[in-house]
């Protein structure tokens, strides 16, 4: 096949591709990639990205469906790192970065129409939708979070975003206002934390000549943004005057059309002590859930990372940060700027066994205890360790006690015998109660992710 040919067909697949994969696996991984031949059994293309094929792992599936659609063949797809691909990357890279001047590498900046729109705003610079790493543990959150972006007010109101600490809830919440500004600078935005907000009320509501003026200032503030995003909502639970006014600024705005966006490190049911009334308005638009991210999101964060910095990273490198930083995107990102500004300011080689003692490694192989993680999950479901441990067979102790079990389990990696004897059970209950989490957490996203958080505080 010549190569004017191969370029047509492969074209054709990117156009389909394009709509199949999202944009940031597609323009960052899939365009670079350069189309060689395809014959009877294989489709081939070279890359010079050298986790190009890690990454594109898991899009295998869309991307030889495309190949079929275009070629009507069942072909295997090979990506080939190619050294000389990978110098020219390198070198396109380092002489991009070197030839701009400091304006235009301030160009991944949005360029507002209004400054001051963006600085009121109190949103974060870097968090935008072009530098979050989509993958299967938040494309629903991402999906939504584009569809409010671009018509606010219009569909998903409110959207609420949920998930544990460090996993992009705030990245993808804020990327949603800087689209706006940028896109709709007639519209306010404004983001504020949950905490900023029970603090404006306390403030509002002081004693003094002032106390009305002040609570009129705070409501007008509130309430007259077109698109409201309030950061960790949960931390308005039980505070009564700080719930009213949550309430009626929620009911002021959906009722006007304006756009709401929450997020949460739980669903709206499981925050205790939230009113009914508040669980229900948070509800009624969409919920959207953001998980742990597999080894290749994460690793894909850290190539972002290494790209944006311009700093070559080995691929062993970034595959053993993902794997030790499993389940905190801040962790994650915080140990590679650790590493690489070690290594930068030392002139050090980045080695693994470098990589190693800049992140004191073995400090992170954590030792747990039985009693450190059944006070935990104790302290998690609000109950004793002594119900964890005793009889009761309520719903709540009962999961707690399997949970506790569970966890045992899997961080200790202690025999289920010996877990027995902890909990004063019999090996056959020890090992069914393991097996039951191990196995609704395939499907149970509620239980997910209370196991993550409590894995999280011990």
């Amino acid at each position: 096949m010549s190569q004017e040919n191969i370029i047509e067909v492969w074209k054709d697949i990117l156009s389909i591709l394009e709509q199949e994969i999202p944009n940031s696996t597609f323009s960052t991984w899939i365009l670079p990639l350069e189309p060689q031949y395809y014959d009877e059994n294989s489709f081939v293309v070279h890359t010079g990205q050298g986790l190009a094929p890690s990454i594109l792992r898991k899009n295998y599936s869309e991307i030889t469906s495309a190949i079929k659609q275009i070629t009507n063949k069942d072909l295997e797809f090979k990506i080939i790192v190619d050294d000389e691909l990978v110098k020219k990357f390198s070198k396109k890279a380092a002489k991009t970065k070197v030839s701009q001047t400091p304006q235009e590498q301030t160009s991944n900046i949005p360029n507002y129409d209004s400054l001051t729109q963006m600085q009121s705003s109190n949103l974060n610079l870097k968090y935008k939708f072009e530098n979050f790493v989509v993958g299967s543990n938040n494309k629903l959150a991402y999906v939504a979070a584009q569809t409010v972006a671009q018509k606010p007010g219009e569909k998903y109101n409110p959207l609420y975003i949920y998930g544990g600490p460090g996993l992009g809830k705030t990245h993808i919440m804020q990327a949603i206002g800087h689209y706006i500004i940028k896109n709709r600078p007639e519209l306010k935005v404004l983001f504020i934390t949950a905490e900023e907000f029970v603090n404006d009320v306390v403030n509002a509501l002081a004693r003094g000549d002032e106390k009305t003026k002040k609570m009129n200032k705070f409501r007008k503030k509130y309430r007259e943004c077109d698109v409201l995003l309030i950061d960790d909502i949960q931390l308005i639970a039980g505070k009564t005057r700080t719930e009213e006014e949550v309430f009626n600024t929620f009911n002021t705005l959906h009722g006007s059309g304006k756009q709401i966006v929450l997020t949460s490190d739980r669903t709206p049911k499981e925050i205790p002590s939230l009113s009914e009334r508040l669980v229900s308005r948070f509800e009624w638009g969409l919920m959207a859930d953001i998980q742990i991210p597999d080894i290749e999101t994460r690793m894909a964060i850290l190539s972002n990372l290494a790209k944006d910095s311009n700093i070559t990273v080995p691929n062993k490198i970034i595959e053993f940060l993902a794997e030790v930083y499993s389940s905190n995107i801040r962790e994650l990102e915080g140990a590679f700027n650790r590493v690489t500004a070690y290594a930068s300011i030392n002139e050090t080689e980045l080695t693994l066994e470098n990589v190693k003692k800049i992140i004191n490694y073995k400090e992170q192989l954590k030792t747990y205890s039985f009693d450190g993680i059944v006070d935990a999950v104790a302290s998690y479901y609000n109950i004793s360790v002594k119900d964890i441990k005793g009889t009761g067979r309520s719903a709540k102790i009962a999961e707690a006690r399997q949970v506790s079990i569970y966890l045992c389990r899997e961080l200790t990696k202690e025999s289920f015998p010996a877990i027995g004897d902890f909990f004063d059970k019999k090996h056959t209950t020890i090992l069914y109660s393991y097996e039951k989490i191990k196995e609704e957490l395939k499907h149970n996203k509620t239980l997910s992710l209370t196991v993550d958080s409590i894995s999280e505080k011990i």
